[in-house]
């Protein structure tokens, strides 16, 4: 390589770190400050234990997440039990909250940036008020318009191309000592709005070693009651017609129902039985081998998304681990522990889901599938003999139809 090349190889590069530091601080141009206090905590110094209610509130609607007897709860849920980690880290995501950049701004910037209290005009933003318990507000935070980031790539958590996705916010404190002051914060508080069931607590009744399931419809010649002698051993049908036999292919999701039950919506436990179908439910009962058992109601549904469901449950459990017979000394004070262990976690599964028996659950197809089944569906489908037969008999080839073969 000659002095002249090397010479050019050295611009190129000098050229291109340009470049890159040009685009990188483009890119990061929109995070530096526009005035004083960036860095600062937007919200001050939040008392963020005193808080007992938090109001969210937009244009449309508005809901209230407050906490009765410790337990954070859905106010338009009846007061159903709330998912306590979500509160928890957007309280102190609040608490943390600092801005990247502050600005004065005038009314038309506060529509633009959606920062207008919700009911005060176009531009309305998200009104957070954190309150007390005797429901003073203690700070009332709006969040505004997200700031996108804009590139090439999408996003690994969607979004991306030309719009970009969110990677802040702009927030205003209301009641602040500038009325007209707006930050940029890094968070975007994508799921923060008045939606009752995003912030339900998502624990649910789960059904485990299914001894026997009995299924009741309200065509009484639909129902069927499935059985097993064993965790391991196959569901036998009970009472079973003349003609009739279980395919235990089929039968698989019916040995395993609400192993993995879940929810999407909660009505409030006065719901009239017309409305939710509950008035004529599918009825399952169910008895485990850990002694528990349940007794599920399903009422009528819309789409795949809305069949209502209530349920309730008791136990009975054994006060006393059954002794093997010349059962060692270390051996049975292993056990005896490992049974004193195991029962305390049912008692405890038990009292989670007994609590959440009086209310209503909005649940999707998926999970009451199983006890859909009406008593055909479990069978051997029957054969037609004359069909049958038809397909054993040689056909000769090349005569018209009609023809007889």
């Amino acid at each position: 390589m000659n002095r002249k090349q090397f010479t050019l190889l050295i611009v190129v590069g000098l050229l291109v770190g340009g470049l890159g530091f040009y685009m990188a601080q483009k890119d990061s141009a929109s995070w530096k400050s526009g005035g004083e206090g960036m860095g600062g905590k937007v919200v001050g110094d939040l008392p963020v234990n005193d808080v007992a209610q938090i109001l969210i509130k937009n244009d449309k609607t508005e809901i209230a997440l407050v906490k009765t007897n410790e337990v954070w709860t859905v106010r338009e849920r009846s007061h159903y039990p709330a998912n306590f980690g979500d509160i928890k880290e957007f309280l102190s995501k609040v608490w943390e909250l600092k801005a990247v950049q502050k600005e004065e701004i005038g009314d038309s910037q506060l529509q633009r940036l959606e920062l207008v209290e919700p009911g005060k005009g176009t531009g309305a933003g998200t009104l957070v008020d954190l309150r007390g318990k005797d429901g003073k507000s203690i700070r009332s935070l709006l969040l505004g318009k997200k700031h996108m980031k804009k590139g090439g790539a999408a996003s690994p958590f969607g979004g991306g191309g030309d719009e970009g996705w969110p990677d802040g916010r702009w927030v205003r404190v209301v009641g602040a000592t500038k009325a007209g002051e707006a930050s940029l914060v890094t968070e975007p508080f994508s799921q923060i709005e008045p939606k009752p069931d995003q912030w339900l607590n998502r624990d649910f009744f789960k059904v485990e070693k299914i001894k026997s399931i009995a299924v009741t419809h309200p065509e009484a010649t639909n129902s069927w009651k499935l059985s097993r002698e064993t965790e391991a051993g196959e569901m036998v049908l009970a009472e079973a017609k003349e003609g009739e036999k279980l395919d235990t292919s089929k039968v698989f999701s019916q040995a395993n129902a609400f192993a993995s039950a879940s929810f999407n919506d909660v009505l409030s436990g006065d719901a009239k039985p017309e409305q939710t179908g509950l008035d004529k439910p599918i009825t399952a009962r169910i008895e485990t081998f850990d002694h528990v058992s349940y007794t599920i109601q399903v009422g009528k549904g819309s789409g795949e998304e809305n069949y209502h469901l209530k349920f309730a449950t008791e136990a009975q459990f054994p006060k006393e681990r059954e002794v093997g017979k010349d059962e060692k000394k270390e051996d049975k004070d292993k056990l005896d522990k490992e049974f004193k262990d195991k029962l305390e976690k049912q008692k405890e599964k038990l009292a989670k889901e007994k609590e959440l028996e009086k209310w209503i659950f909005v649940t999707s197809k998926w999970t009451i599938e199983p006890i859909q089944k009406v008593r055909k569906d479990l069978l051997v489908e029957k054969k037609d003999p004359a069909a049958e037969a038809g397909k054993d008999e040689p056909k000769i080839p090349g005569l018209p139809a009609g023809f007889p073969q």
